[in-house]
């Protein structure tokens, strides 16, 4: 895996690494997998991998072929994470969160996927709070949404796709920072059609990839950090 950057957050043993420039799907997902099994196997470190791909659409495990609008218009992946299908692209940041949940990481408890989830979705909203953005749960809507309260309209601003193998985590989350919004046009985002997507440049937010990095490195640690 190569990066720009090796850096240990302070007060927690998690690695954080980031990619320069757009980084293959498929090498991603070799690479996660591979240390996935490192962790579980090997005692590996546990990582948070920063990266943003080239266009691409990719199906968890409940897409269903009718959602999938464009088939033509990017590459396609199937992918063993949960959920539907959902977009990567420039000005999207993905961080695959690699953990071994047989430990408690924060406040979250081991042994826990639901609470883990609700880690992901704590950590999201705090990242967006930093950035002056009011990122809210939905019942029956994995992901986070922001409401306009002119209008009552919810659109999503990040989405959350994990797959568990032996207790060991891999994808992820990914936050709209400054995407093509147009780009979703070919799928149905999440499998929900009622609601659309937005961005932190199209709610007028800092929209650079560096703030929304100090944003999910700065709220990590009220989320996941372990005192050593």
């Amino acid at each position: 895996m190569t990066a720009a950057a090796s850096t240990l957050v302070p007060a927690d043993a998690v690695e954080w690494l980031q990619s320069p420039g757009f980084t293959p799907y498929e090498a991603a997902e070799t690479a996660m997998r591979e240390h996935a099994a490192a962790i579980r196997e090997q005692g590996a470190g546990e990582r948070v991998w920063l990266v943003e791909h080239p266009p691409l659409y990719t199906a968890g495990t409940s897409a269903r072929p009718e959602e999938l609008i464009d088939p033509r218009r990017f590459p396609t992946y199937r992918t063993g994470r949960g959920g539907h299908w959902t977009y990567h692209g420039p000005g999207q940041r993905v961080a695959y969160v690699m953990l071994d949940l047989t430990r408690p990481h924060g406040r979250v408890r081991p042994r826990d996927v639901r609470a883990f989830v609700g880690g992901l979705e704590d950590w999201l909203i705090g990242a967006l709070t930093l950035l002056g953005v009011a990122g809210e749960r939905r019942a029956g809507r994995v992901g986070i949404w922001v409401a306009d309260p002119a209008t009552g309209a919810e659109n999503k601003i990040a989405a959350i796709g994990v797959r568990v193998s032996r207790w060991v985590s891999w994808h992820g989350i990914a936050l709209n920072v400054a995407p093509d919004l147009g780009h979703f046009g070919g799928i149905i985002p999440c499998g929900i059609s009622e609601h659309g997507v937005t961005s932190l440049a199209a709610l007028g937010r800092p929209a650079t990839m560096p703030a929304a990095d100090a944003a999910l490195r700065t709220a990590w640690n009220g989320v996941f950090a372990r005192a050593l």
